[in-house]
């Protein structure tokens, strides 16, 4: 069978991988945008301040495009469990079933309904209560990535379950202990507040194109821009805030992921150096080139300086020896508990690094921006750097996905079942290739259609959103039996 000796279970997982990072472009980023907007239309509501009310309509588009390509993105993520992990929806199927019913029974029911009200009623409701649909939109997004992570959370921590002798099925036996999963709430704020860091420098970016462009609609880029990176300034230092609260959980309920971020193959020692950057031996594990910060290391894990943890080689040979008599083979077979090291390590970096560069960058737009002269729109320089930095978040967050979803090798539900055990048996290599294609194909479809139309946003300005001038359209209109009134 053709199948360019790629096996069912890699062509399952690419796919799925695939999948997942093209959703996951847009589900912050329409958790951020939706947000930005509800904060900019309830200044408008409060202060009557007209240039707000703009700011909601304009970037308010820009969210309802997100929004709908979402939606055909989770829907083709969701045809994976049937199609290629029909396995992994037997095993987790009473788990899985009640956050994923209570998803999309409240929390996109809220913010479906709610959006459609709030897009086609401008003109018909008084801004504080037209303000509350979006707050409502807003709040169902939320409530969605709290559903959707306390499944994700159970497969990274396991919480509140028993295991059905007869059926080999996980069954709930505590709602309340899978709700309150510490998993579940050390990884939501992170994931928030990267999703305001993602919106908010979407609108950075795209009001720096506009002003390099010298387009009309100067004053609403430059007040955006400026309202968008104090939303930045501030969630930037609240994500690394959240994500040093989130390793800590790590280190306690998956340290070989951990010990993966951190590049350790041996056991540190106390105090531990941080390896700022390193390349790695994966096939004799061992690290061969290093540079180091001294105590670092034990700063960043427990706050102190001291402390060690254990390398990659200990805790592999402390898993071995813990599931090496498990009841089911597929288990006992696995050969080792290493990770795929160098990818794990650079992307904890590239995550962390961009972090870094989104707080220095708004400190350094706010300071250009610090006076009514404006001085960002004189620093041509620094606006091709706003420009260019739109698609860093995207980036970040694809980092942090990779670490969250890769350090559970080779789990698919941490110490319970197998990547491997949880790929449907029926399933080909040559459906997988061609579903593969088809979803490239149509993911890139997909994405370029949104980059076009937000680009043809940003163009028109506020005239996508306000249309043609109105003296204009009076001129056109003053004889209701011109030629022109028909156009």
């Amino acid at each position: 069978m053709f199948s360019l000796g790629i096996s069912v279970l890699s062509l399952a997982r690419i796919q799925f991988a695939m999948t997942t990072i093209f959703h996951f472009f847009f589900v912050p980023f329409s958790i951020g945008m939706g947000f930005i907007v509800a904060v900019m239309e309830t200044i408008y509501a409060i202060k009557k301040d007209e240039i707000y009310n703009k700011m909601a309509r304009f970037w308010g588009k820009i969210f309802l495009l997100s929004f709908a390509v979402g939606i055909v993105t989770g829907l083709i993520q969701e045809f994976q469990f049937g199609m290629n992990w029909s396995n992994y929806s037997r095993f987790m199927g009473d788990i899985f079933g009640a956050p994923l019913a209570i998803e999309a029974l409240l929390a996109f029911f809220l913010e479906s309904t709610f959006v459609g009200v709030w897009m086609f009623t401008w003109d018909r409701f008084k801004p504080g209560i037209h303000a509350i649909f979006i707050w409502l939109t807003s709040i169902g997004t939320m409530l969605s990535a709290i559903w959707i992570l306390t499944a994700n959370s159970f497969m990274q921590h396991p919480t509140g379950f028993t295991i059905n002798a007869k059926t080999h099925r996980v069954q709930m036996t505590s709602f309340s202990d899978i709700i309150s999963n510490p998993q579940l709430w050390r990884v939501f704020p992170h994931l928030i507040l990267g999703a305001f860091v993602l919106a908010s420098f979407v609108i950075i970016g795209m009001s720096a194109w506009a002003l390099i462009r010298k387009q009309k609609d100067t004053k609403f880029f430059k007040k955006s821009m400026y309202f968008s990176l104090w939303i930045g300034l501030v969630s930037s230092f609240g994500v690394v805030i959240a994500g040093d609260y989130q390793t800590q959980q790590i280190i306690q309920d998956q340290p070989m992921k951990f010990a993966a971020t951190e590049g350790e193959y041996e056991d540190s020692g106390s105090p531990a150096s941080w390896k700022i950057v390193a390349s790695f031996d994966t096939k004799d594990h061992k690290v061969k080139h290093e540079i180091s910060v001294p105590y670092m290391l034990s700063l960043l894990a427990y706050h102190k300086p001291e402390g060690g943890i254990k390398g990659m080689n200990t805790l592999n040979k402390e898993l071995k020896q813990k599931f090496d008599h498990n009841k089911s083979k597929s288990i006992r077979d696995i050969k080792d508990y290493y990770l795929p090291t160098t990818t794990i390590f650079w992307s904890f970096r590239i995550m962390a690094g961009f972090g870094a560069l989104f707080i220095l960058v708004a400190l350094v737009g706010i300071y250009f921006s610090r006076s009514k002269k404006f001085q960002i729109e004189k620093q041509r320089w620094f606006l091709y750097v706003l420009g260019l930095l739109m698609w860093a978040p995207i980036v970040a967050n694809t980092c942090g996905w990779l670490i969250t979803e890769l350090g559970r090798y080779p789990w698919i539900v941490y110490g319970l079942y197998t990547i491997a055990d949880a790929v449907s048996a029926t399933t080909t290599a040559g459906e997988l290739i061609f579903s593969n294609i088809l979803y490239f194909l149509l993911f890139a479809i997909l994405g370029g259609v949104m980059i076009y139309y937000c680009r043809q946003t940003m163009h028109k300005g506020l005239a996508a959103v306000e249309g043609p001038d109105a003296t204009e359209q009076t001129a056109k209109t003053a004889d209701p039996f011109s030629k022109e009134a028909f156009n």
